[in-house]
């Protein structure tokens, strides 16, 4: 029997990355192109969706080139939840006060919506319920409500359609205005079976998204991998290099992906406590720029801070409850490469593969003669929040400090510092999963994927901190094996999401880190040493 294939794209951050995986699950072949970020004021982040398509389409073509198109039986995207405005010809309309049109997508990640987000929580308008009790500047009622009354004349009265990125990828591919449950469930207050509730959007200033039932934000929906349009259009499949009709699934956000790819994993036989458990007692973290926790139950639970619950935002049929930290990975670049030893560090780390493997065994020898590497940073302490609290405190104003530096700034100086920041992040999944836990959640395991995933002592410091057992994906690159997932869906090849997963096991354990945990000794034994921690 002929090879058959899925492509699953994935829009991160700062790259699009496209992978070609076999009906077996397995990642046959992978490419990356980054794309830009452009930052026109404090906490604004902007990008263009035209540059992304463009670099979605490269990506593409690389990893589908030496395989015949009719073999390529179905496509999905997804993306990170950025907000993408189109006219009414769907050309690009600026999101930023310099007017430049192609620079049309507000990053997931941009908080100029603070103050609006406020107001929205104020209301306490029911539909907050569902995103732990706060509205984040992070999702898009906030943010659109910035745009009119912000740019009313050079966006808002000239925007036609409002996208999540994820939508409008799928839109790019099929010419389908049909959105995501994931997307609008998560992100934009949508709840079904009822929908859009209008007394929320006229609550806050936004009646006039009402208008031809709600045409502008999406009036039709559907789940995830559900089959969008006829398949690739005549020139999206021109774009991509692929037969036109090919199979195109609903989308995801690229979080949901990974959560996706991984929360169905076969464990059998390496003695987890989630063993022959439902998949409720996992908790899938993605962890990259910033971090998501991921958990899903078969009824609702509600969890202050915590976004959701959402019906089928990531499993058909489960709740999705969803926690996050804002800046994980970004925040161990910022505090690595702004200490006074960087440039040393580079230096020494100059034969080795990148700066943290380095900064990884230079703590393992700084702990060879003394304490575990644990106890190092007993006298430093970070407090992680410096883009805000996402979860559970939900509160976007927050800053980070750190406290008992020195004067030195050598090079043990700044691997204490980076010891530190990861052990700040990992309490504060510490602190969401027992938010979790007190709503309801059971969650007895962890399962890591994203670029953070691949660096041992952040796995190892989140298997200390939270004394759970943590897993990690066979196939590394869970996100893109989720995306294609929804291109298997939607080829019809499987019929639910599920299916394709438990018939092709296609992810496993590969390490568990268990262990008596020195961190936890820390936290019963010293607790002079985490004043500042212990608000956790």
């Amino acid at each position: 029997m002929a090879e058959v294939y899925y492509v699953g794209v994935d829009v991160g951050s700062a790259s699009v990355r496209a992978a070609l995986v076999t009906r077996a699950g397995l990642l046959e072949t992978a490419a990356e192109e980054p794309i830009s970020i452009w930052e026109p004021q404090s906490d604004h982040y902007v990008q263009s969706s035209a540059e992304i398509w463009d670099k979605c389409c490269t990506v593409v073509k690389r990893v589908t080139q030496n395989v015949e198109k009719s073999r390529v039986r179905g496509i999905g995207f997804d993306a990170t939840c950025s907000l993408v405005v189109l006219d009414q010809d769907f050309q690009p309309v600026p999101v930023s006060q310099d007017g430049d049109k192609q620079r049309n997508t507000v990053m997931w990640m941009d908080h100029r919506a603070e103050e609006q987000a406020a107001r929205i929580t104020n209301t306490g308008h029911r539909v907050l319920s569902r995103v732990g009790g706060v509205m984040s500047p992070e999702m898009q009622p906030p943010k659109l409500l910035w745009l009119k009354e912000n740019l009313r004349e050079s966006c808002w009265d000239k925007a036609a359609h409002f996208f999540d990125l994820p939508d409008f990828l799928s839109w790019k591919a099929t010419g389908s205005l049909t959105r995501s449950l994931c997307t609008l469930v998560c992100k934009w207050t949508y709840c079904p079976p009822d929908g859009w509730d209008a007394g929320f959007w006229s609550s806050i200033g936004l009646e006039d998204l009402l208008e031809n039932n709600f045409s502008k934000i999406g009036s039709a929906t559907c789940s995830p991998g559900s089959p969008l349009g006829g398949g690739l259009t005549q020139d999206a499949a021109a774009d991509l290099s692929l037969e036109a009709g090919t199979a195109v699934g609903a989308s995801l956000i690229d979080a949901h992906a990974g959560g996706l790819g991984m929360i169905g994993a076969d464990i059998k036989g390496f003695q987890l406590p989630c063993e022959d458990q439902p998949i409720s007692s996992r908790m899938v973290m993605i962890c990259g720029t910033s971090t998501c926790h991921m958990a899903v139950s078969c009824q609702p639970l509600f969890v202050p801070g915590v976004w959701g619950p959402c019906l089928s935002a990531m499993v058909p049929g489960m709740w999705l409850n969803e926690g996050g930290q804002s800046a994980t990975g970004r925040l161990i670049d910022h505090m690595v490469k702004g200490h006074g030893a960087y440039a040393q560090l580079q230096e020494q780390a100059r034969q080795r593969s990148n700066i943290y493997s380095y900064l990884n065994n230079h703590l393992s020898l700084m702990a060879a003669s003394g304490p575990t590497v644990d106890l190092l940073g007993s006298s430093l302490h970070v407090w992680p929040d410096f883009h805000g609290n996402r979860s559970p405190v939900a509160d976007p104003t927050l800053k980070g400090m750190v406290i008992g530096l020195p004067l030195s700034q050598t090079l043990d100086d700044l691997a204490l510092l980076y010891l530190a920041t990861v052990q700040a992040l990992a309490l504060g999944t510490l602190h969401i999963l027992e938010a979790m836990k007190e709503a309801g959640h059971d969650i007895r395991t962890l399962f890591l994927c994203g670029g953070l995933s691949k660096n041992s002592l952040f796995v190892q410091i989140h298997a200390n901190a939270t004394g759970l057992p943590v897993a990690l994906p066979d196939q590394v690159e869970a996100v893109l094996v989720g995306a294609a997932v929804l291109g298997a869906c939607a080829s019809q090849d499987y019929s639910t999401v599920q299916r394709y997963k438990n018939a092709t096991k296609c992810n496993s354990l590969t390490k568990d880190f268990t262990q008596k945990s020195p961190w936890l000794l820390l936290k019963e034994n010293h607790p002079e040493n985490l004043f500042l921690l212990a608000q956790y």
